[in-house]
Order: structure tokens, then sequence, then C-alpha cells
């Protein structure tokens, strides 16, 4: 979650990288924490994008996303196995 402490936490670290240069755990938790952030942004922009619908002329609705799926390993196998 991005909080205000998140962000001014983030700031402050890069304004010291700037100026006087971070230590190797100021480094950590500048990475760390830019880490967080990112996750939370690409996630509630994953969200919004599955929740978004087209609906055309017939009043059909269209998930622009859908939910990827996962390859079936299994049907791999055995139909590599048959030639």
């Amino acid at each position: 979650m991005i909080t205000t402490e998140l962000i001014q936490s983030i700031n402050a670290l890069a304004k010291k990288k700037r100026t006087v240069g971070l230590t190797p755990d100021e480094l950590t938790e500048q990475t760390k924490l830019r880490q967080i952030y990112l996750e939370t942004i690409h996630n509630r922009l994953e969200h919004s994008l599955k929740n978004i619908e087209i609906v055309d002329n017939a009043k059909q609705a269209v998930t622009i996303i859908r939910e990827e799926k996962k390859p079936d390993m299994s049907t791999k196998s055995s139909s590599a196995n048959s030639h």
C-alpha cells in the first residue's frame, strides 16, 4: 500500500543519494521501498484493466484483458512421446 510515509521515505533517500550518497543499508532500503511502490502501482493498474469492458452496438460486453491460461505440461510430454 502506498502511504504518505512510503513516498516521503523514497523521496528522502533519493534526495540524500543526490547530495551526499547512501550507505549500503540505505541503498537496500531504497530498493525495497521502490519495489513496494512499483508492485502496488502494477497491481492497481492490472486490476483497473481487468475491469474495463467495451460495449459494442449489440450491447455485448467485451472484456479487454482475459486471464492467461497456463500451459498444460502433461499434454506436451505425452504428445512428444507419441512421435
